[in-house]
């Protein structure tokens, strides 16, 4: 149960972030908290394949989740903006 909790909270914060660091139209706060999640999916696969290994702190889990979830936000305005 914390850990569902724990993603929840990293996922609001990165989700929050992102819309604050890509500036546009919000999604909402449900859609924050599920764009964070993906991001720090994404940003953690990708720091693993890299080769980078956190200790999986605070800080760095929500830097990496902010990272993750600007790159899944900046895919998804490209697709959008090529489909208009």
């Amino acid at each position: 149960m914390m850990q569902i909790l724990w993603w929840i909270i990293v996922g609001l914060v990165a989700g929050w972030a992102t819309g604050k660091i890509m500036k546009g139209a919000g999604y909402g706060v449900f859609m924050d908290i599920v764009i964070g999640i993906a991001g720090a999916i994404i940003g953690g696969f990708l720091m693993r394949s890299l080769g980078f290994v956190g200790s999986g702190g605070l800080i760095y889990t929500i830097l990496v989740a902010i990272g993750g979830a600007v790159i899944l936000t900046a895919v998804v305005r490209f697709i959008t903006q090529k489909k208009s």
